[in-house]
């Protein structure tokens, strides 16, 4: 269990990191092109992102506590 706990954590952060990529490209080209809904989904995307690597993050801990 202990092994499925740090592979969900890494996945998580990898899916994550990616995720937060994605939204900053997205928010950078609404505000290079003025498309404010674009930024909004970006920022969303990023937001998204961060917080499932913080999730991945907080699941590797776990697992090498246990």
């Amino acid at each position: 269990m202990a092994n499925d706990l740090n592979r969900d954590g890494i996945k998580n952060q990898g899916e994550g990191l990616v995720d937060e990529v994605k939204g900053r490209v997205r928010n950078t080209v609404g505000g290079a092109t003025g498309d404010s809904s674009e930024q909004l989904k970006g920022k969303a995307e990023e937001l998204k992102g961060k917080a499932q690597r913080k999730i991945g993050e907080k699941q590797v801990d776990l697992d090498s506590d246990a």
